[in-house]
């Protein structure tokens, strides 16, 4: 009686064709639907962007281009090995008293960038952002990083000078292009700013 009511109502179940997964190429062995064959139309594969050509070696005694107030180990690997894979130095500072002595023996010559995880409470980025935009200018960019959930954040570093805010994620992705950028040495660098 059951089961004929259902049928009534429109109910029926039976065992699933799992064929079609098959005919789109989906390894459904490893049980993870990994997709091996056709897709939807309109979505293309995702292929990595392939890193820009490093620099030429710098000297041992060239002059550091790029600073970095990371403190974060994951960060700071990933910066230091990056910056290793482009051929260009970058300094990692704690505080800006430390900053200004690693400027100091530079010379005349200021930094291309400077990098701020704006989660990183001991360097007070809100702060020291302001202070180094003053001090340095036009000719050093300062990127900044942060959680992508943290919207308020990331206002407030535009709002006191940060010229980039990038997700964490974004950051990563883009770290050997800039890097590359703000490394190169350029020929009018460190005069008339």
């Amino acid at each position: 009686m059951g089961r004929q009511r259902q049928e009534q109502q429109g109910i029926f179940t039976a065992p699933m064709d799992h064929s079609y997964r098959a005919n789109m190429g989906v390894d459904s062995g490893n049980g993870n639907g990994s997709n091996r064959g056709p897709r939807r139309p309109g979505f293309s594969a995702s292929y990595p962007v392939a890193d820009p050509e490093p620099l030429p070696a710098p000297r041992e005694d060239a002059a550091s281009r790029v600073f970095a107030f990371v403190e974060d180990l994951f960060f700071l690997s990933k910066i230091q090995a990056t910056g290793q894979k482009m051929n260009v130095k970058v300094e990692f500072v704690k505080n800006e008293k430390e900053l200004t002595e690693r400027m100091k023996s530079n010379g005349e010559e200021k930094p291309s960038l400077i990098i701020f995880d704006l989660n990183n409470a001991n360097a007070k980025p809100l702060t020291l952002i302001p202070k180094l935009k003053s001090k340095l200018k036009k000719g050093t960019s300062i990127i900044g990083f942060l959680s992508h959930v943290q919207g308020d954040l990331k206002q407030k570093a535009h709002e006191v000078g940060c010229d980039m805010v990038l997700p964490r994620s974004a950051f990563s992705q883009n770290l050997p292009q800039l890097l590359r950028r703000h490394g190169a040495i350029e020929p009018d660098s460190g005069a008339g700013d």
